[in-house]
């Protein structure tokens, strides 16, 4: 494989998790774990914020909602299945809904 290790670590998460996921959206997915501020965090919790906040952004109406003028909790309430709906049909066992919960997990923007 090509990259440096922690690219390989996280690209071996991505077929882990969400084996099913397109080829666009799993090259936003890597770009978005691989920036400098997810530096810090270990390849899969890189790669699970990075996952999520993709399809926030690119598969639900949170964007939308943000403006016309929802607080980023609210309209995070709001696309929370579909999220996972998105992640379920990919091949995703995890659920951002059961996340939030059992952590009151922050996930970046």
């Amino acid at each position: 494989m090509i990259g440096t290790k922690r690219q390989q670590a996280i690209r071996k998460a991505l077929r882990a998790l969400a084996p099913g996921i397109p080829l666009l959206d799993a090259e936003a997915v890597l770009a978005l774990a691989g920036r400098v501020q997810m530096k810090a965090l270990p390849p899969s919790t890189a790669l699970w914020l990075a996952l999520g906040s993709h399809v926030r952004h690119s598969h639900t109406d949170y964007d939308s909602l943000l403006a016309e003028g929802y607080e980023r909790d609210a309209a995070r309430f709001f696309v929370v299945d579909a999220i996972d709906d998105v992640l379920s049909s990919w091949g995703c066992q995890r659920s951002i809904a059961e996340e939030d919960v059992e952590e009151g997990a922050e996930q970046p923007h």
